[in-house]
């Protein structure tokens, strides 16, 4: 299984970024799909996650503000982030994992992409 996530990058307070993670190995819509990142000098968190009915689940201070999506026939899930806030400064990675359940544990990883808020 591959996952490769993208567009992250250098945005202001208020911006929008719409993050995506392409899939490849085995067949996407069995699996659910989640986003987690990691700030710098911190632990990885949960960010958002979406079954493979299109239930989502997503900590609460993103609630509001971030939409996660998937595309089946795409092989990619997408994070759509709005009203960006410093503090969502971080690498964020895209994962994958079997079963019913939001919650870990992961299969899959991705190698990241960084996204970057200034004030």
């Amino acid at each position: 299984v591959q996952l490769q996530a993208s567009g992250g990058g250098l945005v202001q307070a208020g911006d929008s970024l719409r993050l995506s993670c392409a899939a490849s190995g085995r067949t996407f819509s069995r699996y659910v799909m989640g986003w987690f990142r990691q700030a710098p000098g911190k632990e990885r968190e949960f960010v958002a996650a979406i079954s493979r009915t299109g239930s989502t689940d997503y900590t609460e201070s993103v609630k509001g503000r971030f939409t996660i999506s998937r595309d089946n026939a795409k092989n990619a899930v997408y994070l759509q982030m709005n009203s960006l806030k410093p503090e969502d400064t971080a690498v964020y990675y895209c994962a994958q994992k079997g079963g019913f359940g939001l919650l870990g544990p992961y299969d899959y990883w991705g190698q990241g992409t960084l996204v970057t808020v200034s004030s």
